[in-house]
């Protein structure tokens, strides 16, 4: 089989197996289980707990001891069978816990899946720059396709969805084992310290007050970047509460429309180095943060009816502006303004203050909220203020951002650096 195609299956099942149930976990969770928002905030704070903990430890073991394709598909046979076990469940408390076990095995999978392409790519003579893109994208091609199903099947309120993620991270943990091989590189110094062995030294770009800047605000949006994952379905199923709402389009094919925001996101992707090139790193981050704001301030007031649905749509477009522009262009900025011995350390902590420690933070706080002040007494959630409250969390950000963060734009590095 082709190499390029063979990499474009593993992108292509990498995000199906997620994509199958992180929309839809919500529905599954408030509608059918009637669980609290707070432990729900819990719940997808394992993401960033395993986001902090697994991929750094993957990675040396891979670096080191084992065949990188190898250590992936037993992660995804492994992810598959924790999977198995969460329909049964009756309690939020071992629902966390077993969740927690999942998103162990599957967090540094998303990393290691970037590993290997880079490698196998690299090892056939490929242009990585040029190639990798186009068999990435197919990856949120997998989680849309995922959702679809989900929903198509009628599962987006049933534990099935985690059945049809098991079954297919089985398919792809047996197909990795087909993939070449990867062996260890052993790139980390057997005398390197415990600090340069976990990535940590990278820790010491926080003396530098712009980068500290950065980070701070890298983990306040990274506490937005899961909260229409976490309660947009949840949101729009909600409509359905209200009888002329029950059979629109808009709560029966809900996640169908929220995958909207996935296929803006694979658009903007093309966007990006345009952006860079004519506004700076800066503005492109300003733009996503003001971006959220009107993801969130759209969904409030949206609805089914013809104005209301295409709010909802014109939210879903601006996500992937919202979500590229940021991780993308923060990216970049790590690139090119770190030193390139601690560079990829560098680039695990912005994924960590994101996607680990920014994540926990914003699954918790919200969950805190939404129980607290944005619950009423029979259980339905105050979904306008809800919205208009994330809108005015990232509006702050955003000011904050535009007023505190200073960056030199330099045209000519970034379009070296976006080709």
């Amino acid at each position: 089989m082709n190499i390029k195609l063979k990499l474009t299956i593993l992108s292509f099942l990498q995000f199906f197996v997620w994509g199958a149930w992180l929309i839809t976990i919500g529905v599954y969770w408030f509608g059918t289980k009637n669980w609290s928002g707070e432990d729900f905030g819990k719940v997808f704070a394992t993401l960033g707990i395993a986001s902090i903990i697994m991929p750094a430890l993957t990675g040396i073991i891979a670096d080191r001891w084992i065949n990188a394709e190898k250590l992936y598909g037993i992660l995804h046979i492994f992810y598959g069978i924790t999977l198995l076990f969460l329909p049964n469940i009756t309690t939020p408390d071992n629902f966390f816990v077993v969740m927690l076990i999942a998103m162990v095995f599957y967090m540094p999978t998303i990393s290691l899946s970037n590993s290997i392409a880079f490698y196998i790519l690299k090892n056939n003579n490929y242009d990585v720059v040029k190639v990798f893109p186009p068999i990435r994208v197919w990856g949120t091609i997998g989680f849309i396709i995922a959702m679809w199903i989900t929903n198509l099947t009628g599962n987006k309120a049933s534990g099935n969805q985690f059945y049809i993620a098991a079954v297919i991270a089985f398919v792809l943990g047996i197909y990795s084992f087909t993939l070449p091989k990867c062996p260890p590189q052993n790139l980390i110094p057997k005398d390197a310290s415990l600090t340069e062995k976990l990535g940590l030294n990278a820790f010491a770009l926080f003396k530098d007050y712009k980068m500290a800047l950065f980070f701070l605000f890298s983990l306040f949006l990274g506490g937005a970047l899961q909260l229409t994952n976490m309660y947009g379905d949840t949101f729009l199923s909600d409509f359905g509460k209200i009888p002329q709402f029950a059979d629109s389009f808009l709560v029966k094919r809900s996640t169908i429309i929220l995958s909207i925001s996935q296929i803006s996101e694979t658009l903007f992707i093309l966007a990006i180095p345009f952006f860079l090139i004519k506004f700076g790193i800066k503005k492109v981050m300003l733009i996503s943060m003001l971006a959220w704001v009107l993801r969130f301030g759209f969904f409030a007031y949206g609805g089914p009816e013809n104005g209301g649905l295409f709010l909802i749509i014109l939210s879903c477009v601006v996500y992937g502006m919202a979500f590229d522009f940021f991780n993308i262009s923060g990216s970049l900025f790590v690139e090119t303004t770190t030193d390139y011995k601690i560079r990829s350390s560098a680039q695990g902590l912005f994924m960590m203050m994101t996607n680990g420690f920014g994540a926990i933070m914003g699954s918790l706080l919200s969950g805190y909220l939404i129980t607290e002040y944005f619950t009423l007494p029979n259980g339905d959630k105050m979904w306008h203020e809800i919205w208009l409250t994330f809108a005015g969390y990232a509006l702050v950000i955003a000011v904050l951002f535009a007023i505190m963060f200073k960056h030199k734009h330099n045209p000519d590095l970034m379009e070296e650096v976006t080709h």
